[in-house]
């Protein structure tokens, strides 16, 4: 049985989702979730988590739906939620391969997960992104490449029961930050990688190659 929003642009739930739902008895379930919970604007509870957290998982998908996911961090504060329905987050320095940032020039769909393991709790956002070299918050990202921009398309809380709970040993020492310069990670000093560096890339001057 097909509820009014089943065909909409943006819709909570697709087919497959439906099709399981409808297995197990938790359509009903899904759409109250989606009801009291889903929204398309920041709370200033989003707001607070988000500009908290050190980390999230970034899901991304190429223009065919092939899916990549990838762990990015930072010091709180380094993913800002900088308006109503947006938040934004600076690109550092990673392998070269930019699997994530390439998708989203190919299919700009993405989802973000952001988790406290400490007091359990997570949100997830889900929307389009964009990114870009000259973007007025550039200079104020330490290290940053570019900034990626996410308009978003749903924002829903999910339950924290099945997160295990764990605590902050110790912050990357390769995080960027004003007046701060990370060391040269060490796989970037490999002979089979040396070679292939940018030539802008610290561990190259380093070398003095």
């Amino acid at each position: 049985m097909k509820t009014p929003n089943d065909n909409l642009p943006g819709s909570a739930y697709h087919a497959g989702m439906r099709q399981l739902q409808d297995r197990f008895d938790t359509r009903r379930l899904a759409d109250r979730l989606d009801e009291k919970l889903a929204r398309e604007a920041f709370t200033d509870e989003d707001r607070e988590f988000i500009e908290s957290r050190r980390l999230f998982f970034l899901a991304t998908a190429d223009s065919e739906g092939q899916p990549d996911c990838s762990y990015k961090g930072g010091e709180p504060g380094f993913v800002r939620v900088t308006g109503a329905d947006e938040l934004a987050f600076p690109s550092y320095d990673g392998n070269g391969m930019f699997r994530s940032l390439g998708n989203v020039l190919a299919n700009p769909a993405v989802a973000l997960l952001f988790i406290d393991f400490e007091r359990p709790n997570r949100l997830r956002v889900n929307g389009r992104a964009s990114i870009a070299e000259d973007d007025p918050l550039l200079a104020s990202f330490a290290g940053a490449q570019m900034i990626v921009r996410v308009r978003a398309v749903r924002i829903f809380p999910n339950c924290p029961r099945y997160i295990h709970r764990m605590s902050l040993v110790e912050p990357s020492a390769y995080v960027p930050r004003a007046g701060y310069t990370p060391p040269v990670p060490k796989w970037k000093r490999f002979e089979a990688f040396c070679d292939v560096l940018p030539h802008d890339d610290p561990a190259r001057r380093e070398k003095g190659s």
